[in-house]
């Protein structure tokens, strides 16, 4: 420890600590544009001049190191000389446009010229003027004369998301930032350097001239989309959601936010709200008020029962509802003698039901990931699918953290991989099953039972013996590994892998509530995700989900809802699909507009408030499902309060959940045999902004890169077996449906497989999402 003195006051400091940091510590305050403690330190706004004791010249608090005895003063005379000196030189050639610049009254240029910068300039020449430029629909650069040239913007792309977009050309005065040829910004996390930009010359387009920040009203939230549960400021106008920030949590997002979090607030005041009760009557849709739809919904469903049984009825829920509303539709379904509710909606394979040792969670806090000595990731599309994870990961790898992926896909990560095996879903149980043995030799321990003919590679070997170095190890398994027809087997070779090694074994979570959902008991005693369509039932019950895009197998779901007798929709939203096939379609709020709880992956609980009034007749779904309850007669129904409801499903005042468990009892492990697909495999991406109902709906969402139509991706041998060459149409079909897509080459995708996305309108007519598929030259 190194002692410093500030402006008279005394601190000790690590060594290796900046100036900045001993007087953040101490709650000194040093004027600072480039500087931000998540990037490096670049020291070029030159702005947090300071005066150290014997040097002969102002030194920049961000890089000066801090050595023992040091004595700083940030306000002397010769301090606040360098700083309006700086200060003049900053304004040169910013425009005076503060009263239409969006970052008026959040401005840190704004606030610095204040207090330090000239009353009037000496400046009389001609300003340099940089023109607007382009880069998508997220980011604004339309006055780029504004930008000072603190590089955050350029840093954070490097050092966060992983990828250089913006970067800085020519020189002096002269100086611009620009994309690289004239490229747009398409990261997943590019967002955040709105807010990193002191000025106003990067900018939010959709909310560019929308309101001005003094007439917003911030209010506290949670994410509904990410597994890490990012905690959100939403910024209010009139009941109305105008933007959503990040706030600053470091156990959990720390001070990022992925472009979904923060765009898909449009879909909020979008056309596409359902504001009041809908029923079919005469096969005509007719809005009605909320006791007549549920008088309706309940003898609909009593009718039901009370002619074929409980079993006759299923409920099939979002994994981004609240633990409340979850757990109320639940007790529902059982009041009305159904076992049949369930959350995983994406899933085919339910062979660890009843198997669990408890609630599926990552194993460890968000915050240790940084810490780890190697991690293993298993089946994920990891940027895309936890961009808040990848960019932990990222950070990781760059320190000592060696990062492996066994994927489907060899998608760009961003990420200094250690080692990397891309291989086709039917085989990622093989691949998994050859790290096992690989860690098995190496270690000297015997070879787990039927593991012993597992085809090891040098690749495999690599990734073993990472896991093996060090004393943190995890083995994370993605929404690949979950989703596929191999998933039990996944989850057993991974903990399997992890008593070999010592790792611990974890799950990235596919929503924002997905150990919530675990922990509310939202899950089946009879039929579950998958059996609850391909043995239709009399009645279903949507909570929040679209499953014509949400479903593993649309097919067999879609048939299952047009045969039932009562189809009844609770979602916030009017979707064509639910008009054919519903029979009610009630308005339930969206986690803006109501109350309650989710659980992220590292099972912390984190209870939100709505911040604006439910739009038109929509009403908190936990308060529909509680008045359902008592139109149907059921006990236990009497709630006055989402708390009420949360406390006694996670009792009260707790933190982190308690009931985790990624344990596995009485799972052999039986591996499939090596050709276990014939023909052409499909690989089903669920692209980041189709993953729920709000994100599909967010239209700067859908104009981004990550929002166009699915193609056909294929390595360049299948597009040769197939007879078609990149660009060319291709019919592809699944069981009963087909459809028509463009043929692009990628070869990243493993030999035998087309890559074709799940979760767009283009491709809900197809099968599952990593089965057999039929391509043929259209």
């Amino acid at each position: 420890m190194l002692e410093i003195e500030i402006d008279g006051k005394k601190a000790q400091v690590p060594d290796g600590s900046t100036v900045m940091d001993a007087a953040q510590q101490l709650g000194v305050y040093i004027p600072h544009f480039c500087y931000h403690k998540k990037l490096s330190i670049a020291a070029n706004c030159r702005m947090c001049l300071v005066q150290v004791e014997k040097a002969p010249k102002p030194l920049p608090a961000c890089a000066t190191p801090v050595t023992n005895g040091m004595k700083v003063f940030t306000h002397s005379d010769l301090a606040v000389k360098a700083q309006k000196g700086v200060m003049e030189f900053l304004l040169i050639n910013h425009p005076l446009d503060c009263p239409i610049c969006d970052q008026g009254g959040e401005c840190q240029l704004q606030d610095m010229s204040v207090g330090y910068g000239p009353m009037q300039s000496r400046y009389t020449e001609e300003k340099h003027v940089v023109f607007h430029k382009e880069v998508g629909p997220l980011i604004s650069m339309q006055e780029m004369s504004r930008c000072i040239h603190c590089t955050r913007c350029v840093r954070f792309g490097q050092e966060v998301a992983g990828i250089m977009e913006l970067g800085m050309a020519n020189r002096n005065m002269h100086s611009e930032i620009m994309t690289f040829v004239g490229r747009s910004v398409d990261s997943e996390l590019s967002g955040n350097m709105i807010d990193l930009c002191p000025v106003g010359a990067l900018t939010s387009k959709p909310f560019r001239y929308t309101a001005r920040s003094w007439e917003l009203q911030r209010r506290k939230s949670v994410s509904p989309h990410d597994s890490v549960g990012a905690n959100l400021v939403v910024q209010v106008k009139h009941d109305n959601v105008m933007r959503v920030l990040p706030r600053e949590n470091e156990a959990v997002n720390e001070c990022w936010i992925s472009d979904k979090e923060r765009f898909s607030y449009q879909a909020l005041n979008s056309d596409a709200r359902l504001t009041k009760p809908m029923v079919k009557q005469g096969g005509e849709w007719r809005e009605v008020e909320w006791n007549v739809a549920l008088d309706y919904v309940a003898h609909g469903l009593k009718d039901i029962v009370r002619d074929h049984g409980g079993d006759a009825v299923a409920a099939l829920a979002a994994q981004h509802a609240t633990v409340e509303e979850l757990f109320l539709l639940g007790k529902l379904m059982k009041g009305m003698g159904s076992g049949n509710i369930d959350f995983r909606a994406r899933q085919s394979d339910f062979g660890t039901d009843f198997k669990r040792a408890g609630a599926p969670w990552l194993g460890m806090r968000l915050a240790e990931i940084k810490d780890l000595d190697a991690a293993l990731v298993v089946g994920s599309f990891l940027r895309k699918d936890h961009p808040l994870i990848a960019q932990r990961l990222r950070q990781a790898a760059k320190k000592w953290t060696k990062v492996s992926l066994l994927s489907v896909a060899g998608d760009d990560q961003l990420i200094k991989l250690y080692g990397s095996l891309t291989v086709a879903p039917s085989q990622l149980a093989l691949a998994l099953a050859a790290v096992v043995r690989a860690a098995a030799e190496a270690k000297g321990v015997a070879v787990p039972a039927g593991l012993e003919n597992a085809a090891v590679c040098d690749e495999s070997r690599k990734i073993a013996a990472s896991l093996l170095e060090g004393e943190k190890r995890a083995i994370f398994l993605g929404n690949v590994a979950t989703q596929c027809a191999d998933a039990t087997q996944l989850h057993a070779l991974a903990n399997q892998l992890g008593a070999i090694t010592g790792a611990t074994v974890g799950f990235l979570g596919e929503s924002g509530n997905t150990v919530g959902a675990h922990l509310a008991w939202a899950l089946p005693n009879q039929a579950n995700a998958r059996q609850m369509f391909e043995q239709p039932r009399r009645g279903y019950v949507l909570y929040g989900v679209e499953p014509e895009l949400d479903c593993a197998n649309p097919q067999p779901v879609m048939a299952a809802l047009k045969q039932a007798a009562m189809v009844v929709v609770m979602s916030p939203f009017k979707s064509p699909a639910a008009l054919e096939y519903a029979d009610a379609i009630l308005p339930v709020a969206p986690f803006t507009e109501t109350s309650g709880t989710f659980v992220n992956i590292e099972g912390r609980i984190q209870s939100f408030n709505g911040v604006v009034k439910p739009r038109g007749e929509t009403r908190p779904g936990w308060k529909v499902l509680r008045v359902l309850g008592n139109v149907l007669n059921l006990d236990g129904f009497a709630y006055t309060s989402s708390e009420q409801v949360r406390d006694e499903v996670l009792g009260a005042g707790a933190e982190f959940a308690a009931g985790l468990d990624n344990g596995l009892n009485g799972v052999a492990i039986a591996l499939p045999a090596a050709a276990a697909t014939s023909g052409l495999q499909r690989i089903a991406d669920v692209p980041i902004h189709f993953a729920d109902p709000l994100a599909r709906r967010a239209p700067a969402l859908l104009q981004t890169a990550d929002g166009v139509a699915p193609t056909l991706r294929a390595a360049a041998a299948t597009l040769a077996a197939i007879g078609v060459e990149s660009g060319a149409s291709v019919r592809v079909r699944q069981g009963n449906g087909e459809t028509v897509l463009v043929a692009r080459l990628d070869d990243q995708v493993p030999a035998g497989c087309v890559r074709v996305a799940a979760a767009h309108p283009t491709t809900a007519m197809l099968g599952e999402m990593f089965g057999d598929i039929t391509v043929e030259r259209a």
